[in-house]
């Protein structure tokens, strides 16, 4: 048994402990089994649990998903401890640097006009650390692991920022329906390789639309997954409510029952 005191209230140093005795010899198993690859997943979820409690503004679970985030943080951290490597304390100390380093109008001499000039100071910055001397550089630093539309964005708008960019959102839009053509395109010849190609390009050229709108698209995205699933469950209880089977039934009727699903949300509104 290890030497353990309960207490009314624990801090951060607390963590470490608890994390360093479930890992250690005699500790939990299945902790000390863990690798990074491992629990790798879980780190992204808990991120997204957050972001969960954030949407939801509640304040009691955002303080909970927060605790599950920094489990993850300081799991990752003891076992890179364990092997000589780094340990909590270096990730501590190496974030405090770079924000110190990266907000030179705090804590240095640097003016700034507001958050356009921040941001810029804050890229600037970025790239000399990291030894990116071309836009490339950066463009290619943007982690394949994001999710597709976030990295899209996140690519374009570095092009944008070197002057690779569309006048007004009218080229990008314009650019969306050549898309689109070439796609039908490719489904015509039954090309299944450019078919894909395609596809990607015309999800590629629509985050482009959103950029230039100033809409985010993995939100976008998310609110028109939550309003179809939204309608669906409407055309599924009104099936119901007329004794529809909805597998057995054409297109047309289907259709019929999606444009009431419609009426519904509109008068809901």
């Amino acid at each position: 048994m290890f030497d353990f005191e309960f207490k009314e209230s624990y801090n951060a140093d607390d963590l470490l402990r608890i994390m360093r005795m479930l890992r250690a010899p005699g500790g939990c198993p299945w902790d000390s089994a863990q690798t990074h690859q491992s629990i790798k997943k879980n780190l992204i979820e808990e991120t997204y649990e957050v972001v969960e409690a954030i949407n939801k503004d509640d304040k009691a679970l955002l303080c909970e998903e927060l605790g599950d985030l920094l489990m993850q943080v300081v799991f990752h951290s003891v076992m890179e401890e364990e092997e000589g490597n780094f340990d909590f304390d270096k990730v501590s100390d190496g974030i405090c640097k770079k924000l110190i380093e990266r907000h030179p109008h705090i804590f240095g001499d640097v003016s700034v006009g507001g958050v356009d000039d921040v941001l810029t100071n804050w890229d600037a910055i970025k790239m000399r650390t990291k030894g990116q001397k071309k836009t490339s550089d950066s463009m290619k630093s943007v982690p394949r692991e994001l999710p597709a539309l976030m990295r899209a964005e996140k690519i374009q708008k570095k092009a944008a920022d070197a002057g690779f960019d569309w006048d007004d959102a009218s080229g990008a839009i314009d650019k969306l329906c050549e898309e689109l053509g070439e796609l039908k395109q490719a489904i015509a010849h039954k090309d299944e390789n450019n078919i894909t190609e395609e596809l990607g390009d015309l999800l590629f050229s629509a985050v482009n639309v959103s950029r230039f709108l100033k809409v985010d698209a993995e939100e976008a995205l998310t609110a028109s997954s939550d309003k179809f699933l939204s309608r669906y469950l409407d055309v599924e209880r009104l099936a119901e409510e007329k004794s529809i089977d909805m597998k057995a039934s054409s297109i047309e009727v289907l259709d019929e029952l999606w444009d009431e699903a419609k009426k519904i949300e509109k008068s809901a509104k």
